[in-house]
């Protein structure tokens, strides 16, 4: 099976989170281009790059769990983009241990929120919502250092 290039997969992203916006106003597809960016300067993988660009699609319904599925991407991919999908009603320290348990997909959670937590960002936010996301950002921070820790242990 012949793979979507990085740039097949960025404009399927683009594509599938047009007309959305970020809290700060912006284009979505910005944030996307800067996870990516961010995976790509921490020296991650193509497949990583990839999920970096589709990491928000399915929990944004921008994609669907079958077109991932369907999707001409590696199994790697796709595992990466599952595993950073938050679910309806799913607890952070869930999310987080699925996150570091799946190889791959905690540099991209990390280059995510280094780019939700830009100061610059969170700036143009009205002071509630900047303290809000701070304190999320910093207690997921957490909860990937301890599944880290635990799956380094176990």
């Amino acid at each position: 099976m012949t793979f979507l290039s990085l740039d097949e997969v960025e404009a399927v992203a683009r594509r599938a989170h047009a007309g959305q916006l970020d809290k700060a106003g912006q284009p979505y597809a910005g944030h996307l281009e800067a996870v990516a960016r961010g995976v790509a300067a921490r020296g991650g993988s193509a497949e990583q790059i990839a999920a970096a660009w589709l990491h928000d699609a399915i929990e944004d319904d921008a994609l669907s769990a079958q077109w991932l599925a369907a999707a001409p991407l590696s199994e790697h991919t796709k595992r990466l983009v599952l595993a950073l999908t938050k679910r309806s009603g799913e607890e952070p320290r869930d999310y987080a241990a699925r996150i570091a348990a799946t190889p791959g997909a905690s540099v991209i959670k990390e280059a995510d929120m280094a780019h939700n937590a830009d100061p610059e960002r969170l700036a143009v936010l009205d002071p509630a919502t900047r303290d809000r996301l701070t304190a999320k950002y910093a207690r997921m921070r957490r909860l990937l250092r301890e599944a880290g820790a635990e799956d380094s242990a176990g």
